[in-house]
């Protein structure tokens, strides 16, 4: 939502056009009717309804910055929109009046028009006054997108060119043609039949949901230019004031890990954020499968989506176009082997019906163990165990050293833990050889041993 001091600005900014426009109004009604010139009276009129959209306007500004509530989840915005079609309705109004007296004069010729010092002046007061107004609210309107402040700095710009007609009527009566005045007030009409038209075909646009030229066109660029998206499925934008909602639906890798999806969202709201900062976006993602999408990547993403671990030991093989896969999983401590069977099962016929040149299916099932308990260094009663861990690891000679052997105990069961120095000449699959055939021999000799974790580090 926006700040305090930009709340303050735009409500100061529609404050001075409420004080503009009564001063106008005033001092045009004055002049007219001193001077009888309908250019002047209608030029007051038409002041006057500014006055009335000028206070719309500033409660409209108001209204609309308020924060969403219950009721209204979407916030105030869609006030703006409600002045500028309260403010198209009194311009129309404004012209029926307007061309009803300039064609009943130019008919009749009743009027006698007075072109004096003051109806010049006053009009080229409402002159300047309009052009300072018009500028002012339109650098505030497009600072904060405000559709209300956008209109009445159209409705002061029209005023300008108006007042310039009325001069224009003023010259040519004080030259004689007195039914000029009556012409230049009907040239004020078509102008702000011109604007009204221009700010009712807005104001029903902003009402329909209908979006700004260009602007969607700008989103959907940028979402399809973050890294991560390969594709748009769907894009919905809306506008409620100067407020932007996005609803967008993108396919990501569906083997993408969720961080990483997280990630690519909150960039994708960045990128809109960067073309409206006022946006209110919200992202979905549906899975991509992509045409590079491997075996392994499949077998991997069907075995997450089961609530399993990921699983491991994963061996992909191919013969005569049919792949042979042969992979650990985990189950859940407790199940039953029939449980465990009907998962093994399910995991075979999603992978069959996912990869339909799939010839074999081997899954080797283990039982997953959390392990939660206070480790605890090598006590009295455990030390016979670390020494002979200790002897036991040494004998083998590719082993330079064994240190900090640690237990940690769980249930019935002890987990051991410890670090074994091996020669830094040795590749990384030399080491995991040496580790795996170590730890076999362990657990042959420490049946009461659940697990041993072995640590390599090079010397």
């Amino acid at each position: 939502m926006m700040d305090t001091a930009a709340i303050r600005e735009k409500q100061a900014i529609a404050l001075s056009s409420v004080l503009a426009g009564l001063a106008l109004t005033g001092m045009k009604l004055i002049v007219g009717l001193s001077t009888n010139s309908l250019g002047i009276l209608s030029e007051a009129a038409h002041s006057g309804l500014d006055l009335l959209a000028a206070l719309i306007t500033l409660f409209a500004v108001s209204v609309s910055d308020k924060p969403p509530d219950e009721d209204h989840q979407y916030g105030h915005g869609k006030m703006e929109n409600v002045s500028a079609l309260f403010e198209t309705i009194l311009l129309l109004v404004t012209c029926g009046w307007i061309i009803w007296e300039a064609i009943e004069r130019l008919i009749t010729r009743s009027s006698h028009v007075e072109a004096t010092i003051w109806s010049y002046g006053v009009i080229v007061v409402s002159i300047v006054i309009d052009i300072s107004r018009s500028r002012a609210l339109s650098r505030v309107a497009k600072k904060y997108d405000s559709q209300a402040l956008e209109a009445d700095a159209l409705h002061f710009s029209s005023d300008i060119w108006s007042s310039l007609t009325v001069l224009a009527g003023l010259v040519f009566v004080s030259l004689g043609y007195t039914s000029i005045d009556a012409v230049a007030a009907l040239g004020v009409a078509v102008l702000v039949l011109f604007v009204s038209y221009r700010l009712g075909r807005r104001t029903i646009d902003a009402l329909m949901d209908r979006v700004p030229k260009g602007l969607a066109q700008k989103i959907e660029k940028s979402i399809r230019t973050v890294d991560g998206v390969e594709e748009l499925r769907s894009m919905r934008v809306r506008m409620s004031g100067a407020r932007v909602f996005v609803d967008a639906t993108v396919g990501l890798r569906r083997t993408m890990p969720f961080e990483r999806a997280h990630l690519i969202m909150d960039e994708i709201e960045r990128a809109i954020h960067a073309i409206r900062s006022t946006a209110d976006a919200t992202v979905h993602a549906e899975p991509f499968q992509g045409p590079d999408e491997t075996i392994i990547d499949k077998v991997r993403m069907i075995v997450v989506n089961e609530g399993l671990r990921a699983p491991h030991n994963l061996e992909v093989h191919q013969s005569g176009g049919k792949y042979f896969i042969d992979f650990d999983v985990e189950y859940s401590e407790g199940s039953t082997f029939v449980e465990a069977h009907a998962l093994a099962l399910g995991i075979e016929e999603k992978i069959r019906s996912e990869i339909p040149s799939a010839e074999r299916v081997t899954i080797h099932l283990e039982e997953f163990l959390p392990v939660e308990g206070e480790l605890t260094h090598a006590t009295a009663e455990e030390s016979d165990l670390c020494e002979a861990i200790e002897t036991l690891v040494l004998s083998d000679r590719r082993i330079r050293g064994c240190s900090d052997i640690a237990v940690l105990k769980h249930a019935s069961y002890l987990h051991v833990t410890l670090t074994c120095m091996l020669d830094s000449t040795k590749t990384l699959a030399e080491v995991h050889q040496i580790v795996t055939q170590v730890e076999a021999q362990l657990y042959q000799n420490f049946p009461r041993v659940r697990r041993f974790m072995i640590h390599g580090e090079p010397v």
